[in-house]
């Protein structure tokens, strides 16, 4: 049983920002650390509830990362003591779990259910773009490989069935824009949809890799996107889960940034930024050192 605080209550959403490097996904589990544990742990800590470790009144999310995702704009809702601002909730979250902005909602708002549409972006590392179809570094993507991941992508946007492209079983129909721009070595991939089905953005970045590089033909979209499941060598699998970031969550409503609470932030992820670039350096020359 929840039970929150008597207090003078108001239904609020927060926006979350986390690093979900080490977080076994963003769900509450009961022995494994989430994003959704250590939230409920801060707010028990805060007497906003008073059963330790359970969601305050009329709590949801509007998604459920997976495990090693990241989020900019998680959002949170329930019914929050007028106080509670995100950088009191800062003060009890854990360093790679921040609260930034919120607002003030109606009593009926729900996270989940009141979202136009969730954006996901994947990172995946795609250096190169020269503008011969060949190269000396096999890792290197030509302008070639990048035409047919945007032509792969074109073919994903739409209304489809993305049963080939996740694990569940039912509803799985979505309209979805997909689409990639080049940024350094990285190729962004973006994906915005009302809703996603189960691991779709990782698998649906392992079928544009796979077209890209000339692993399938373009043709293997219209496979994956037609009635007949795929199944053996045909299937496909998941990319993995770090590059993958949950962007946005859109609503009707205006959030309020808590400048204190977005210093922090902007403080927590630079250091974690730092501390990536750092470990990079160190692993680039040990395979120098090994060359």
């Amino acid at each position: 049983m929840t039970v929150a605080v008597t207090a003078l209550c108001v239904r609020c959403a927060f926006r979350l920002a986390y690093d979900g490097t080490d977080y076994r996904g963003y769900q509450r589990q009961p022995h494994a650390e989430t994003v959704e544990n250590a939230l409920f742990a801060a707010l028990s800590a805060l007497d906003v509830t008073e059963v330790p470790d359970a969601p305050p009144e009329e709590y949801a999310a509007a998604g459920r990362t997976d495990a090693g995702v990241s989020a900019v704009r998680q959002t949170v809702s329930f019914d929050a003591p007028a106080w509670l601002t995100p950088a009191a909730l800062n003060g009890e979250l854990p360093a790679d779990v921040r609260a930034w902005a919120s607002a003030d909602v109606p009593d009926g708002f729900h996270a989940q259910y009141d979202a136009r549409s969730r954006v996901y972006e994947y990172h995946l590392h795609a250096p190169g773009g020269s503008a011969s179809d060949s190269t000396t570094d096999s890792r290197e993507w030509t302008d070639g490989q990048l035409r047919r991941a945007r032509a792969a992508l074109e073919k994903l946007s739409g209304r489809h069935d993305l049963h080939n492209l996740t694990p569940d079983d039912a509803g799985t129909e979505r309209a979805l824009s997909a689409t990639c721009e080049r940024d350094g070595p990285f190729l962004v991939c973006r994906f915005e949809a009302g809703g996603f089905p189960r691991e779709f953005v990782r698998r649906a970045i392992t079928l544009v890799e796979r077209v890209a590089t000339g692993e399938r033909e373009p043709s293997f979209v219209d496979r994956v996107l037609s009635a007949e499941p795929l199944s053996g060598p045909d299937g496909v699998g998941p990319a993995p889960p770090e590059p993958l970031l949950l962007c946005d969550v859109r609503y009707d409503i205006t959030f309020e940034r808590d400048p204190a609470a977005v210093e922090s932030a902007r403080s927590v992820f630079e250091r974690r930024r730092v501390d990536r670039l750092t470990g990079a350096r160190v692993a680039g020359r040990v395979g120098e050192e090994l060359g």
